[in-house]
């Protein structure tokens, strides 16, 4: 039987900890009764931005007790990245999944840390695949991840464990471009291939003056929808209650009142797509 599509949602900052807190609901309220299994996800320290001058969030120890409070109060499993080693102990005792980000996927100390803590704390872990990757180099990350439970004598099933997250690879300046191929090869990997549905729609540094990201939000839902189609497990998804003022990755967040339907959608073409013949290998082509 296909494991339910995995969904993980939420702001892309914590901007305060009403609003973090109120989008949690609105999405537990939407979500419910849905065949699928939700993620709130929120950043406390957006460390990554194309300004210094950006909001960042509020920092890891009161962003920590706003996810808490959230998974705790509101019975809703939490997600958020670290970008420190020293971090991970800490996190891992709020979330249910740790983060590593895309521009740290190949720090192997952040890596195996990760991968220790998650292993300790009976926690997930995700690791955004890099823009500058091809899927099959995600090998390498893998590896580094199997060698952890390996020494760890863990039982545990890779696929049980470790979700890699496609966002797309550099394509020029400014442009981030998806091969939908790369989901059946984080599979064939051992783990779980979920679809950044936000960040593949990025323009890097493109808004005016080269301060910000911009976006295409008009490419998100055919993205996805495509994406779950040709395999992706999950979709990673930034949502706000007004992107035109969220204080980060406005451009290419999702209205957060459409995501029901959207999901009622995503979760029918999984289903369907879990339903089809297995595909044929190049042995069978030939």
């Amino acid at each position: 039987m296909t494991s339910p599509l995995i969904l993980i949602a939420g702001p892309c900052v914590i901007e305060s900890r009403s609003f973090a807190i109120d989008v949690a609901k609105e999405l537990k309220s939407q979500l419910s009764g849905l065949p699928i299994e939700f993620y709130f996800k929120a950043s406390y320290d957006k460390a990554n931005r194309s300004s210094g001058k950006s909001f960042r969030g509020p920092g890891m120890l009161e962003g920590l007790k706003v996810l808490g409070d959230i998974r705790e109060s509101l019975k809703v499993p939490t997600l958020t990245d670290f970008h420190e080693t020293a971090d991970a102990e800490a996190v891992s005792e709020v979330v249910d999944v740790l983060q590593v980000p895309a521009f740290l996927c190949r720090q192997t100390d952040l890596v195996l840390k990760a991968a220790e803590v998650c292993l300790k704390m009976n926690r997930k872990l995700n690791i955004k695949k890099g823009q500058f990757l091809a899927p099959w180099d995600a090998k390498n990350i893998v590896t580094k991840v199997q060698s952890v439970l390996q020494e760890g004598s863990s039982t545990r099933a890779l696929s049980d464990f470790l979700w890699m997250t496609e966002r797309g690879v550099s394509f020029g300046y400014n442009r981030l471009v998806v091969d939908m191929i790369s989901f059946q090869i984080l599979k064939g990997l051992g783990a779980r291939a979920i679809y950044d549905a936000t960040h593949s729609i990025q323009l890097p540094g493109a808004a005016p003056g080269g301060e910000a990201t911009g976006g295409e939000r008009k490419y998100l839902e055919t993205l996805s929808r495509a994406a779950v189609a040709a395999g992706a497990e999950g979709v990673f998804m930034e949502v706000h209650p007004d992107p035109a003022s969220a204080k980060s990755d406005g451009p290419n967040a999702f209205p957060l009142h459409r995501v029901r339907g959207f999901v009622e959608q995503l979760v029918r073409i999984y289903q369907l797509a879990g339903s089809l013949p297995p595909v044929l290998q190049r042995e069978d082509l030939s």
